[in-house]
């Protein structure tokens, strides 16, 4: 007796033949969430971009103090808000925000939330950063204190 399971769309079976997102999806995903920001907050986010990569690299890993490449979901690289002015634009980089694709995913799969609810999340997290907000100001933030 075999069993035959229909393929209907929208249920938990349209995903048996889908992939895991990519980096482009990941770069969509982050240009979508970025986009449903409340524009007072883009326009004060300035000219950051975004890069999506697998993980990030040793230096990322030291820069924050993390040891496993899954404990880091996101970073900000660059001059935060709060301290443009005191550096020279001479020779500066641009500021970036770095979304990486393989701890987000293991993320999304050991928690009930979507993955554009977590890429957002992150999303915010690090331009909390390019506003000189500390991680603790963002929880208290995110817990409405």
């Amino acid at each position: 007796m075999s069993l035959r399971v229909p393929r209907v769309p929208g249920t938990a079976f349209a995903w048996s033949d889908r992939l895991a997102p990519g980096l482009d999806d990941f770069a969509a995903l982050a240009a979508e969430a970025f986009a449903a920001l409340p524009e007072d907050f883009r326009r004060l986010a300035g000219d950051i971009t975004f890069r999506v990569d697998e993980f990030p690299d040793a230096e990322a890993l030291e820069a924050v103090g993390v040891e496993s490449e899954f404990d880091l979901l996101g970073l900000f690289v660059g001059v935060g808000m709060a301290h443009d002015a005191a550096v020279l634009p001479t020779g500066r980089m641009p500021n970036h925000i770095w979304l990486y694709r393989r701890p987000i995913l293991d993320y999304w799969a050991e928690h009930e939330e979507t993955l554009g609810a977590i890429v957002t999340h992150v999303l915010v997290h690090e331009i909390g950063h390019h506003f000189g907000l500390s991680d603790d100001d963002m929880e208290a933030i995110e817990a409405g204190d």
